[in-house]
């Protein structure tokens, strides 16, 4: 009886042929499917990021969605509106005229100077102050085309409608304090006589010997070091950056208590009012307010205070910076290059003073006493 044929199939075959069966049953992808998806993935990821940088848009003053209008307010000429607040003598019986500017993530009411002031020292010298919130802050309008120069204009605009006079005073304090530079810049024929009280710094200013710039700004805090850089360089991530959860932002809107001297820790009661008013501060929206100052004071500025000239040759006013040199926010070493680069700046410098020097007791007195008896 015959049987089946024996057929010897070589290990080779065997494999070609096991290769060809996978082949056959595995699925295939339609061509270009994997090319697609990837685009849609990167289309979505910069759809989040785009979305993730916005800011929310800004709750405007007197709006039907914003907060309410409390305060006295200017309008200026393109059409923006500044608060402000009086202190002190009715301004027509005044003897000198001051603008009070205040500082980052505060407003009208943390008016230092008058806030500190004696009432004695007030009524003696005659002092009126009218303090306002800078755009984006409290109830005055923020200006998406804010400018270094734009803060000079706005403090000439509220002074002519307010009617004080030809020339004024201006004190500014920490990011206040800056501003004044632009008021000495552009509009220095209106001032009287100009006080800086622990002025911020922008680390970029040309005239800073680069290596004096890097050793100040290592003293700060490493997260104030990312947030300026960030703010300098890339300011359309400063919202993002200080709100995102991965990294600190600025230690100084966080309020941490790494930013104050020790002699600003025991000052610090001294601002518990605050509370009463606090939220009214950002109620805007925080980028127009504390992010948009952050852009423009360590942003590329039109001019650098280190070019000034000498705004009063002929001693019709004086400018007096005064800086505290254990000042944690604001690294006091290029405070003191600035003023041996400006010797018509009268400089003061107060041993074991922090940042909030102008609230110890008696610097109020100490300050307003040598802006409006000097020059």
């Amino acid at each position: 009886m015959a049987g089946g044929v024996n057929r010897k199939i070589s290990a080779a075959s065997a494999r070609a042929h096991t290769r060809r069966a996978k082949q056959n049953s595995s699925f295939q992808l339609p061509a270009g499917i994997f090319k697609t998806a990837l685009v849609a993935l990167v289309i979505g990821l910069s759809a989040w990021a785009y979305q993730a940088i916005q800011p929310p848009p800004s709750k405007i003053c007197g709006s039907p969605d914003g907060p309410p209008v409390t305060g006295p307010r200017i309008k200026l000429r393109d059409g923006r509106h500044l608060a402000y607040q009086e202190h002190g003598v009715p301004k027509d019986n005044a003897q000198h005229k001051i603008v009070y500017l205040h500082g980052i993530d505060s407003c009208r009411h943390d008016a230092v100077i008058p806030n500190f002031l004696s009432p004695e020292t007030v009524k003696d010298l005659g002092i009126y102050v009218v303090s306002f919130d800078r755009p984006g802050y409290g109830e005055s309008d923020p200006n998406p085309k804010r400018t270094v120069k734009s803060m000079a204009t706005d403090i000439e605009e509220l002074a002519d409608q307010l009617g004080l006079g030809h020339r004024f005073y201006v004190i500014g304090f920490s990011m206040g304090g800056q501003v004044i530079w632009s008021c000495l810049k552009y509009i220095p024929h209106r001032i009287a006589g100009a006080a800086l009280v622990a002025p911020a710094v922008n680390y970029w200013w040309t005239g800073i010997p680069s290596n004096l710039s890097s050793q100040a700004y290592s003293q700060q805090l490493q997260p104030d070091q990312w947030a300026v850089r960030v703010s300098h360089y890339t300011p359309w991530l400063t919202y993002f950056w200080n709100t995102q959860k991965w990294f600190p932002g600025a230690s100084v809107l966080a309020q941490s208590m790494d930013c104050f001297s020790d002699q600003d820790k025991e000052i610090l009661p001294k601002l518990r009012k605050r509370e009463s008013y606090a939220g009214q501060v950002r109620q805007q929206g925080e980028f127009e307010s504390i992010y948009r100052d952050m852009n423009v004071g360590f942003g590329t500025w039109e001019f650098s205070p280190l070019e000034l000239e000498n705004p009063f040759p002929n001693n019709e006013a004086s400018v007096h910076v005064w800086h505290g040199d254990e000042d944690r926010m604001v690294p006091v070493l290029l405070q003191r290059y600035i003023a041996e680069q400006l010797p018509w700046i009268h400089y003061h410098e107060i041993p074991g003073a922090g940042h909030l020097l102008p609230l110890a007791d008696g610097m109020c007195e100490t300050i307003v006493k040598a802006l409006l008896t000097d020059g």
